[in-house]
């Protein structure tokens, strides 16, 4: 017997028990038992529909393509015929539509908040420009020129090592702070200057909760005739008195900066009513906040600006540090890691 015969054999076979099963269907009976193996004695894996597929092989290879495509159509007549004899869901079984109320709030977009370095930033830069500064960008890729020569670094002063300073070449290295900024500064404008430099700054340090091999700073550098320590000191106290509060105290010591002579460190009054007082500033309720000093006369020298002509001080601030202080962040990690929980805070 050939495959064709065996075709129209398995199809009237089929055609018989459908009309059976549409007829119990017609009568109001479940044909859903029936239905279903109806579907299983053609097309189950052991059905009439896979052994004539089985019979394939058999053929000639030209006759193969003809056959399968017979094959291919009962297959698909019989399943959309099976299809039929199953129900569709009733009205009450369907999922109904989703009601739309209009009156309801509607989902919350979440905002998003300034870094709490930018906000620290933008007060200091507001409390400056309050005072007549103006601001200054300068390169963070700069020669040891700029970062320590004209500065007044020796060249055996401990800075310019490797293990402090990342070098990108023999004359390239990342800036260590942003005074290099003075320098570029005093090259491209003619005093009188005023003006503050914020920028990011690198150091070859270990990374823990104090320190980091990145941070902020905000530089400022005043250039003009007969600028004198007592106006430094004047505008320190009114920027710390501006930042933490008109009853903030100050204080000035003495300290060491290559580019400033004389040179100081700035403090201001923190208290010692908790015991978190007392771990920040080691019991003695100050705590050092910048350093400053007046502009020493080589830095002129390196600029070409006479300074039997032109005085001027200068002063810089790390901009985590005034965060910290501000706000009471334990540790300096937390600015650079991109943590939404610590973020939304500010």
């Amino acid at each position: 017997m050939s495959l064709h015969t065996d075709i129209r054999r398995v199809r009237a076979e089929f055609d018989d028990r459908l009309k059976a099963v549409q007829a119990r269907l017609a009568a109001g009976l479940d044909g859903s038992e029936h239905a279903e193996q109806l579907r299983i004695d053609f097309l189950g894996r052991k059905g009439a529909v896979a052994g004539l597929f089985a019979g394939l092989g058999a053929l000639s290879p030209k006759e193969r393509p003809a056959a399968g495509q017979q094959l291919n159509a009962l297959k698909e007549a019989i399943a959309g015929a099976v299809s039929d004899l199953q129900p569709g869901p009733s009205q009450e079984d369907r999922p109904s539509a989703p009601q739309l109320d209009l009156t309801l709030p509607g989902d919350p977009i979440p905002l998003g908040s300034t870094h709490p370095v930018t906000q620290i930033e933008s007060k200091i830069k507001n409390i400056f420009a309050r005072i007549g500064f103006s601001i200054y960008y300068g390169p963070e890729v700069e020669t040891e020129f700029y970062n320590f020569e004209a500065l007044n670094f020796q060249a055996d002063h401990p800075a310019r090592d490797m293990q402090d300073t990342f070098y990108l070449s023999k004359d390239l290295l990342l800036r260590t702070h942003t005074s290099n900024n003075q320098i570029h500064a005093m090259e491209a404008m003619k005093p009188p200057l005023r003006i503050i430099m914020p920028g990011r700054v690198f150091r070859n340090e270990a990374i823990n909760a104090r320190s980091h091999c990145q941070f902020h700073q905000i530089e400022g550098l005043v250039v003009d005739r007969q600028v004198s320590m007592a106006e430094l000191k004047g505008t320190m106290t009114h920027f710390a008195r501006e930042l933490y509060g008109p009853d903030t105290r100050t204080r000035f010591r003495p300290s060491y900066f290559p580019f400033t002579e004389p040179s100081a460190e700035m403090d201001i009054y923190w208290g010692l009513e908790t015991d978190r007082d007392h771990r920040i500033t080691k019991g003695t309720g100050w705590l050092e906040i910048l350093g400053c000093g007046m502009v020493h006369p080589n830095v002129f020298k390196a600029v070409d600006l006479d300074p039997l002509k032109w005085t001027g001080y200068a002063f810089g601030m790390g901009l985590e540090r005034m965060a910290m202080l501000k706000w009471g962040i334990g540790d300096i990690r937390l600015f650079f890691e991109g943590d939404l929980r610590f973020l939304r805070q500010f």
